[in-house]
């Protein structure tokens, strides 16, 4: 096992050194990776706690709709950005969607309203899935021919991969200083 994963790390810096000059595609996957190291889903395993603050028990019906307001938000842009053309992919608004998606996961995580709750995890799906999409179209439209399967999987490497930590960081800075402020100060990080 030991020379495979050598191997492939060898292949990862490879990758980033042949990127390293596109802008583009490195602040693609730095955004991407951020996003996942700093917030990722790990709000989403919490969800039983947030309905319980907001008034609501951590179990049932809204419970589920916090859930499926996140969801609902995400299929939204799903069908919206593959019928129109509203949002051509450029970096300056991937940038922009990103940004937006961390100010309506901080206004979830500070919220103490459900309906608020609801509407911003509604959006902050739409934002999600928005800026996730812009962000891998681009990083597929910058790779070069010849590595862009290797661009590709380091950019869902950063992606999914660094989500494995954002547990850490908010469930350690939960246990800290509560759920709402650790995830809170991890979207603005």
């Amino acid at each position: 096992p030991w020379p495979i994963l050598l191997s492939a790390m060898a292949d990862i810096v490879s990758t980033v050194r042949e990127v390293s000059s596109n802008h583009i595609i490195l602040t693609m996957i730095i955004l991407a990776g951020g996003a996942s190291l700093f917030v990722g889903n790990a709000h989403q395993a919490q969800m039983p706690e947030f309905s319980r603050d907001l008034g609501f028990g951590s179990d049932g019906v809204f419970y589920s709709l916090l859930l499926a307001a996140n969801a609902a938000g995400a299929l939204l842009a799903g069908v919206v950005l593959e019928s129109r053309s509203l949002l051509p992919a450029h970096p300056r608004s991937a940038c922009i969607l990103l940004i937006l998606w961390c100010c309506t996961v901080i206004g979830f995580a500070i919220s103490p309203h459900y309906e608020i709750s609801l509407a911003l995890l509604f959006i902050g799906g739409f934002l999600d899935l928005s800026y996730n999409s812009m962000a891998q179209t681009l990083v597929q439209l910058n790779a070069p021919d010849n590595i862009r399967g290797r661009v590709i999987g380091l950019y869902n490497m950063t992606h999914n991969g660094l989500r494995t930590f954002s547990g850490i960081t908010i469930g350690i800075g939960g246990s800290l200083i509560g759920i709402h402020w650790s995830l809170a100060f991890n979207a603005a990080a």
